[in-house]
């Protein structure tokens, strides 16, 4: 068994055969070296993570928001364990009021906020399977889920209201209970019910219920919830997980940061504002609810998030690279606007723990005098308090995650909606581990496969796979993408064929390539325009030049680009798959300069290769523009 710093060697490599190409070596996290995490004996659903908290703590905080005064938020205003656990059991036993039976599925929908979360143990404390609905998937999305999973019943936000009942004589076969986070209005509810669908308020749903109803018994392999993604291709696509796979996350995370850092206790606060309709954050919450900590969320608004944490000051806090690039950007903005002392009085600090991190100490041991000088100052931007960073959704950049390690401490994770999130995590007080996602979770096992057609081989002396790196140390460095699909740095994916396709649509482009990464929000394109079609537009604008000229001619790009977005708009691309800049290419993509096959398909890494500085240029080009 051969060991790096982080991973134990568990299986050797794999030579391809036929069909499947070659594979690397499995690894082990280092602290699963001995065989993988166990759920303990006895463990059969998350319900028990709420229940068992709530009965341990019951006048501990659990759920807060703000309270909104004359249009004013106020202060954060809090539901205990023991209230929580209360109105859950209420709701659970309305919702089988409804017919509603362990195994049926329902529906929620809407922004992160209590009933979010007491709608999910609701669900949990019957074996009901819920099924978080949202609307980014596309413009019928909604709709869509309630059919394919079967919706009975739908806890949905107030103001979601009026959009389910647009969708809903194309749903109601399935969908026969409605309840409002909050008030329903007399005309909805007649709306609804023309259709044969009752709509409740929160508290008349309330009402329906009773404390003593006895709970069903509960199985690791009961479907918890069915969450769904983009699919690459065509409708949503719904991920089946288990009782026993949401455990399994939940305490793996524990283990790692009982290992690595500390565990979160009864006095740590959560900040909530990644969408609990995704994987990561729901892991996240459930993990927060284990342990008896507070979950503050947010007002539902971009232009309070930092606001809201400032009032909530929170000890942990999970976030995406563009919440990330958004706090650096902040924090230097100010450090320069504080004058040439201020600014060499940072850096000083920043070089100096920096160096410190590198040689192996620990966060709060690198420079505790600077921390108290420098770094608790640049804290008090995020409340003061916190102690737990992670990032995770797509990579950060390199300066940006230094930056975070060094002022806050921060752990970049990589996961997917199949393995319940995080797969890979990196451990912060480890600095070697920055640019990368880390070690396998203490409940798997990694390996690398070739990809050969893109030149990647997992039994090389670096190996590769999809498309990963393992670094000497036993963390996994993400390098590639093996599919022609980007995520983009906010965590939405598109799928660059599918826009390709859709833009092809506009007659004055003869081909296009479409390009996104992780570090950017938006997608940009090299075209090649078609010539009459340029020359005429030039003729009728009186613009001069010849065709290559027009290319260059800044009106012109100006021109296209608005073309195509219109042609995106007309075939209902959303927001982030529209393009912000493009480059006008003179030449056709050609076999000569090795930008296309034989057969005309785009030859993506070379096209990369080939317009590098131009893709860069794009994008400064469209950030000075959002400026």
């Amino acid at each position: 068994m051969s060991v790096s710093n982080y991973t134990v060697k568990v299986e050797e490599s794999r030579p391809a055969t036929g069909e499947k190409p070659s594979a690397g070596p499995v690894y082990r996290c280092i602290y699963a070296k001995d065989g993988l995490m166990e759920l303990p004996a006895g463990m059969q659903s998350p319900w028990e993570f709420f229940s068992d908290s709530a009965k341990r703590n019951p006048e501990n905080r659990m759920l807060g928001r703000r309270k909104i005064i004359d249009s004013k938020a106020g202060p954060y205003v809090w539901i205990t364990y023991g209230e929580a656990y209360d109105s859950a059991l209420s709701i659970g036993s309305a919702i089988r009021s409804r017919g509603v039976n362990p195994g049926d599925r329902c529906g929620i929908y809407g922004s992160n906020c209590p009933e979010w979360i007491i709608s999910m143990e609701a669900c949990n404390s019957h074996a009901i399977t819920y099924v978080p609905l949202y609307d980014t998937l596309g413009p019928n999305a909604v709709e869509f889920i309630i059919n394919h999973a079967e919706v009975s019943i739908a806890f949905i936000q107030e103001n979601k209201i009026p959009a389910v009942l647009t969708c809903l004589p194309k749903c109601s076969s399935y969908l026969k209970t409605i309840v409002s986070f909050g008030e329903i209005s007399g005309i909805q509810k007649k709306e609804a019910e023309d259709l044969g669908v009752s709509c409740f308020s929160w508290k008349e749903f309330a009402l329906l219920g009773r404390l003593d109803h006895e709970l069903p018994s509960k199985q690791r392999t009961d479907i918890c919830t069915i969450m769904y993604t983009s699919g690459t291709t065509g409708e949503p696509k719904g991920v089946i997980l288990t009782n026993e796979a949401i455990m399994a996350e939940v305490l793996s995370t524990d283990q790692i940061l009982l290992e690595t850092d500390k565990v979160c206790t009864a006095d740590d606060s959560y900040f909530s504002f990644l969408p609990l309709a995704h994987v990561y954050d729901q892991i996240i919450e459930t993990y927060c609810i284990s342990r008896g900590s507070s979950i503050g969320f947010w007002q539902g608004d971009v232009r309070y998030l930092m606001e809201d944490i400032v009032e909530l000051k929170p000890t942990f806090f999970s976030g995406v690279p563009r919440i990330y690039d958004r706090i650096y950007t902040g924090v230097m903005g100010k450090i320069s606007s504080g004058g040439a002392l201020k600014k060499a009085l940072f850096q000083y600090a920043y070089n100096y723990k920096l160096g410190n991190l590198e040689k192996g100490l620990k966060q709060d041991e690198a420079a505790p005098l600077l921390d108290k000088l420098v770094f608790n100052k640049i804290k008090q931007g995020l409340g003061g308090q916190i102690r737990l960073m992670l990032s995770g959704a797509a990579p950060l950049s390199r300066h940006v995650e230094e930056f975070l390690r060094v002022s806050f401490g921060l752990s970049q994770g990589y996961g997917l909606t199949e393995s319940c999130g995080g797969c890979f995590t990196s451990i912060a007080n480890v600095f070697s581990m920055v640019g990368t996602v880390g070690v396998p979770m203490t409940t798997i096992e990694a390996r690398l496969e070739s990809v050969p057609e893109l030149g990647y081989d997992a039994l090389a002396s670096v190996p590769r796979g999809d498309i990963g790196e393992w670094q000497p140390n036993g963390a996994m460095k993400i390098i590639d993408r093996k599919k022609n699909i980007f995520k983009l740095s906010q965590g939405e994916y598109i799928a660059v064929e599918n826009l390709e396709n859709t833009y092809s649509r506009c007659p004055l482009v003869t081909s296009i390539w479409v390009y996104g990464n992780s570090f950017e929000s938006f997608p940009v394109a090299v075209v090649a325009p078609d010539r009459k079609a340029l020359v005429e537009w030039a003729a009728n604008n009186n613009q001069t030049g010849d065709f290559k000229q027009l290319c260059e001619n800044l009106k012109a790009r100006k021109y296209i680009l608005d073309e195509l977005n219109s042609t995106g708009q007309k075939n209902k691309l959303r927001g982030f798959e529209m393009l912000r800049a493009v480059h006008l290419e003179p030449n056709p993509f050609d076999i000569e300069r090795d930008l296309v096959t034989p057969t005309f398909k785009l030859k993506r890494p070379q096209l990369l290769k080939y317009y590098k500085d131009c893709i860069d240029e794009l994008y400064e080009e469209a950030k000075r523009r959002m400026e």
